[in-house]
């Protein structure tokens, strides 16, 4: 299937029935719309986040909307803040996985921070850290305690969300850039190791401008009707959390047409 097709992609009907998914930002935005999904196409998930409230709205919701036919509603709260982690915590999320399910069938990798839109020179060092931690750090530190559920998967995807500034900086973006070009790389690396010796496919999506809280952040005076709806870029994902990706790994695609590509010249306009 070609680029046009992936970000068009209209999943049938039971497509993900029978396969575990576990969603980190799950509580908002992208991360919410893609776990209400998933769940429509017959998902058992994982809504990983830190506002409790939120994860337990949705639950509600996912067990509202499932389809008629679809099997009773199985979703699991697991709360985790990226920011204040520690080990323990997410071996504690990992063995509760095993215990619960046995194995896991997709992950995806949406939450992120923005941090400070700022010159280099004037941002501040936590906020550098805070970003770097909770965007790239955490990821891999979660991918890492997962790795064993998702191999025993007969067929596992995990999915990173990247950011066009993670494929060319910009101005202003400083450790939210350099916290996605650390995503692509992780991306890489792991697609590499576990290519031939695992039935895991690791890919980047990048969702592109959409109508979310981090996007208002960014931009507060952009209007807030033009950035595209979060439901409208999932076909993406999708693709990638079926059975119609098999063997596709090691890609970074984009959810959106892809927009001319201009010199840095200040915020820009790429955050999700």
């Amino acid at each position: 299937m070609n680029d046009a097709g992936i970000r068009n992609y209209s999943p049938p009907a039971g497509l993900l029935r029978g396969r575990v998914i576990a969603i980190t930002g799950a509580g908002d935005g992208i991360g919410r719309v893609l776990a209400l999904a998933c769940a429509r196409l017959g998902a058992q998930l994982v809504l990983i986040g830190r506002n409790i409230k939120r994860l337990e709205s949705l639950h509600a919701e996912i067990g509202a909307t499932r389809a008629p036919d679809a099997p009773a509603p199985d979703a699991s709260i697991a709360p985790l803040d990226l920011e204040q982690a520690l080990a323990p915590d997410y071996e504690r999320l990992a063995a509760a996985v095993q215990e619960r399910y046995g194995r896991l069938d997709g992950l995806v990798h949406n939450a992120a921070i923005l941090g400070t839109l700022a010159p280099v020179e004037h941002v501040d060092m936590l906020s550098w850290v805070r970003v770097l931690h909770v965007n790239l750090t955490a990821a891999f530190a979660l991918t890492k305690v997962l790795l064993p559920a998702l191999r025993a998967s007969a067929d596992a995807s995990l999915v990173f969300t990247t950011s066009s500034v993670g494929r060319r900086g910009r101005a202003h973006w400083a450790a939210y850039a350099v916290s996605k070009f650390g995503i692509e790389g992780l991306s890489q690396v792991l697609a590499d190791e576990l290519a031939g010796n695992s039935r895991v496919r690791v890919n980047a999506v990048n969702p592109g401008p959409t109508r979310t809280r981090m996007r208002r952040q960014a931009f507060p005076g952009e209007d807030p009707a033009q950035p595209t709806d979060p439901a409208l870029v999932l076909g993406t994902y999708l693709w990638l959390l079926g059975p119609d990706s098999r063997d596709v790994t090691g890609r970074s695609l984009d959810c959106q047409e892809p927009r001319p590509v201009h010199p840095p010249a200040g915020p820009g306009s790429a955050a999700r």
